[in-house]
């Protein structure tokens, strides 16, 4: 757990949040990928390899702010 902290650590909480609000969401228009892998994961359609590392690519600042968060302190 210590090298996840120490991981953390090394970034920066407005750097996070902005790979959240530019990758975590882009594209903007029609709609986020993030929602829509989310809403295929949600209906169990989410089956093609491209769409895995999609959600990937677009949830992991997400995780990343999160833990960050989670682990503050």
């Amino acid at each position: 757990m210590n090298w996840l902290r120490r991981g953390l650590n090394g970034l920066s909480l407005p750097v996070l949040v902005v790979l959240c609000l530019t990758l975590g969401l882009a594209p903007f228009v029609p709609e986020p990928h993030l929602l829509e892998k989310l809403r295929l994961l949600w209906t169990g359609t989410l089956d093609q390899p491209v769409d895995i590392a999609d959600l990937a690519l677009h949830a992991l600042p997400w995780l990343l702010l999160c833990a960050k968060l989670a682990l503050r302190g």
